[in-house]
């Protein structure tokens, strides 16, 4: 259902509120959440015009949250870099089904609506406090060095 920018985004976001208030390279970003550090540029470029964000060059920059982690939601993550896309209107183009929608369609509008309402209700704090085993993220995987024997 979520696009893998979405994924990338959510993961980058939720590693730098493990981090915060530290800012954090790609680099690091990169290593941690397992994204392509390539991909990750981008995505961190939709963060920050989406003001999830904020970018800092210099010694002591990097990368760090815009707000805090009560205040950014799942939703507000997910509309900076690929929203959802309510159905308001038949996809199919039907003249006969007007701005009503079919039982198919209809279902899958109230799907998302339920998406939206769960994301919108969860916050970086609700996902860093809530009781688990495992981490939000990944854990970072050790740099193979190769034997020279």
């Amino acid at each position: 259902m979520l696009s893998q920018t979405t994924e990338y985004a959510l993961r980058a976001v939720v590693y730098l509120a493990t981090q915060n208030p530290n800012p954090q390279t790609t680099t690091q970003i990169s290593d941690a959440t397992l994204v392509p550090r390539a991909y990750l540029a981008k995505v961190i470029q939709a963060l920050v015009r989406g003001g999830i964000l904020f970018s800092q060059r210099g010694v002591k920059g990097g990368i760090l949250l815009a707000k805090s982690v009560e205040e950014i939601t799942v939703l507000d993550v997910v509309n900076a870099v690929d929203p959802i896309q309510r159905i308001t209107t038949c996809p199919l183009g039907l003249a006969s089904h007007g701005n009503r929608l079919c039982p198919l369609h209809s279902r899958l509008d109230k799907a998302l609506a339920e998406s939206e309402r769960a994301f919108r209700s969860t916050t970086l704090a609700d996902m860093l406090n809530e009781p688990s085993h495992a981490k939000a993220i990944c854990d970072i995987r050790p740099k193979v060095v190769a034997c020279s024997c």
